[in-house]
């Protein structure tokens, strides 16, 4: 079974939520990317997104945009970002990951090799939020060959899309909360409530929320009309504030914990 299933499967058997961080790989650097995973699992994460930086993204806010900047400059890729999962897994990590991605980098990668490459390092689902639903029939091919879960997104502003992108879905149905790219909000869409609910009855998958969620009290509002809650800009933010502290060997366990903390308190 596909880790991102047996993940769902098992929380609903404890009535819970998953929480679902999402981190920019290669920010500060390779190898302070693998211990932040380590910290994500220790502090109660279910699923983790590695996000793989990109120069242009469609759907990333400033903070995440930072975030690339300062992994580009170490020149992470798609591969390294395969060979982050590949590390943490010999370090025992066993959460499910899914590669949070843009499709120019996976079609200069090459389709094929790309799932392929999901494959070996035990990748369970990808995003690709640049890639219409109307558009996906190759990848969603390959991805169905690759026993790789293909996840869509769907906004407000889908309307009679959403019945459509939840009839392909693959993993769950990831439901963005406000219109506009991602960052920290301290309110979201107004009909937010309707619009979870509607995409709920157009599917029998999990449905998680994401996009400015950054507090324990919205994971919790969440929780209750969710089965998962990405978190990222607050993370990615949190790991910003932590650089000073990450960036020395004699201070870094203690930027590690300032994380692991923060995480951990979203769930509380």
């Amino acid at each position: 079974m596909n880790l991102i299933d047996q993940k769902f499967k098992e929380l609903k058997m404890q009535d819970k939520t998953a929480l679902i961080p999402f981190l920019t790989m290669g920010d500060p650097d390779i190898e302070t990317s693998i211990q932040i995973i380590k910290q994500l699992e220790a502090a109660g994460a279910d699923i983790v997104e590695l996000g793989v930086p990109y120069s242009d993204p469609l759907a990333d806010g400033p903070v995440i945009q930072r975030a690339s900047q300062r992994a580009l400059k170490h020149s992470i890729n798609i591969q390294s970002c395969l060979e982050i999962a590949k590390k943490a897994r010999q370090q025992n990590v066993s959460l499910p990951f899914i590669l949070f991605t843009y499709y120019n980098p996976v079609l200069q990668f090459g389709l094929e090799s790309f799932f392929e490459k999901l494959q070996q390092h035990q990748i369970s689902g990808v995003i690709i939020p640049d890639l219409p639903n109307e558009e996906d029939e190759e990848v969603r091919s390959l991805s169905e060959q690759y026993q790789i879960h293909l996840i869509p997104l769907v906004a407000p502003t889908s309307n009679d899309r959403i019945a459509r992108i939840s009839k392909k879905a693959a993993g769950f149905v990831y439901c963005v909360s406000s219109l506009g790219v991602t960052g920290v909000r301290s309110s979201f869409y107004d009909g937010i409530d309707d619009f979870i609910s509607l995409v709920k009855q157009s599917t029998d998958l999990p449905v998680a929320v994401g996009f400015g969620i950054s507090t324990n009290e919205q994971f919790a509002k969440f929780s209750k009309i969710c089965d998962g809650v990405v978190v990222g800009s607050a993370i990615v933010r949190n790991i910003e504030e932590q650089l000073p502290l990450l960036q020395s060997a004699e201070t870094k366990e203690k930027g590690l914990l300032q994380i692991r903390k923060f995480v951990a308190q979203l769930k509380e």
